[in-house]
């Protein structure tokens, strides 16, 4: 070998030698441990439940959520092989379930019926909610919605909801719009903001007392849900104007949307639907929101929620999460505009 050639040789550092092999070693362990994780992952999800599931329902006993939740949770038991326990924590707009759900185990063994109340209103609602409806929940299904009617009394002279519209804007101020919950409110407010009229919000304790008061002319307008206006309207007491949803109503098909009455893309409606809390393994989400689609696939189960005041309308995870962030901006809004204050 002359002196050229070995100049030209390169030369092997043995320390450096031994940081590739640990280099290696550390990528090829990473590699090993995430195959891991993904086999116990998919081992877990096609071995999950092996106990009973619990489901918070951050509603009092009797309620339509509650009523609801029983419904599918004896279906959902009966396909998942295990039991589905209902597990009511109500009290403070939902907060105390609501908070019990996100701090559970994310394993799919505690779920949340959730609402448009813990998910869509409480976050402009409340000053230091203990709890993110975003970062704090995996969305598993959509179920469905409660649509509100704009009501008016069967003697008013408003048929429509042009007319009533333009008598407000005659009268700014001296037509009074009811409410009960505090849903009622906000849908009334979101309302006088798209329509852009002036009327004056009238609150009830006893709704079965702003019904009296509709009927007789006393007062103006009422915005309640579907089920409770119902048979008000059957017994020619009261008349609807329009539905707050997307789509008419399946009880009554013939009554227009408000969207359709001249306000496009205008909705406000309840839902229901379950989370998981964050973390929760995919394959577990993916099998429950299978599982829960099929039994809200039923007609008895759809028959029975829609005498409960739900209309079915199943989500999927992805789809639920953009409605939960759609809601909460929506209702931000009202809540702004509307100068709406928090409570502590």
């Amino acid at each position: 070998m002359n002196h050229r050639q070995a100049n030209s040789l390169s030369v092997i550092d043995p320390g450096a030698g031994l940081d590739y092999l640990r280099a290696s070693s550390k990528i090829l362990g990473a590699i090993l441990a995430l195959g891991m994780m993904f086999l116990a992952g998919t081992v877990g999800a096609q071995s999950y439940p092996n106990k009973p599931i619990r489901v918070i329902v951050p509603f009092p006993a009797g309620s339509a959520g509650d009523v609801a939740t029983r419904i599918i949770a004896q279906r959902l038991g009966e396909s998942l092989k295990q039991s589905v326990v209902v597990d009511l924590r109500p009290g403070a707009n939902s907060i105390i379930g609501s908070e019990a759900a996100a701090k559970a185990a994310p394993d799919g063994y505690t779920l949340l019926l959730g609402s448009i109340g813990s998910h869509g209103i409480n976050p402009s609602l409340v000053n230091k909610l203990p709890y993110d409806p975003v970062k704090d929940f995996a969305p598993i299904a959509y179920v469905g919605s409660t649509p509100y009617l704009l009501t008016v009394g069967s003697n008013s002279s408003v048929n429509s909801v042009k007319d009533l519209v333009s008598l407000s804007k005659t009268e700014p101020g001296k037509r009074s719009l009811a409410y009960m919950a505090s849903f009622g409110q906000l849908v009334g407010e979101l309302f006088k903001m798209t329509a852009k009229i002036d009327m004056t919000p009238v609150p009830y304790k006893n709704i079965s007392g702003a019904y009296v008061d509709l009927a007789s002319g006393q007062l103006d307008a009422l915005f309640n849900s579907t089920a409770s206006s119902l048979p008000h309207i059957k017994a020619g007491r009261i008349k609807a104007l329009a539905t707050t949803s997307a789509k008419r109503s399946a009880d009554m098909p013939e009554v227009p949307t408000v969207a359709e009455s001249g306000y496009p893309g205008f909705e406000a409606t309840g839902w229901i639907g379950f989370f998981a809390p964050a973390g929760t393994p995919k394959e577990i989400i993916n099998k429950l929101y299978a599982e829960i689609a099929r039994v809200l696939q039923i007609p008895e189960v759809r028959e029975k929620l829609l005498q409960s005041g739900f209309e079915v309308d199943i989500g999927t995870p992805e789809q639920f999460g953009e409605i939960v962030k759609a809601e909460i901006a929506k209702w931000d809004r009202v809540f702004r505009e509307a100068k709406i204050p928090k409570i502590n």
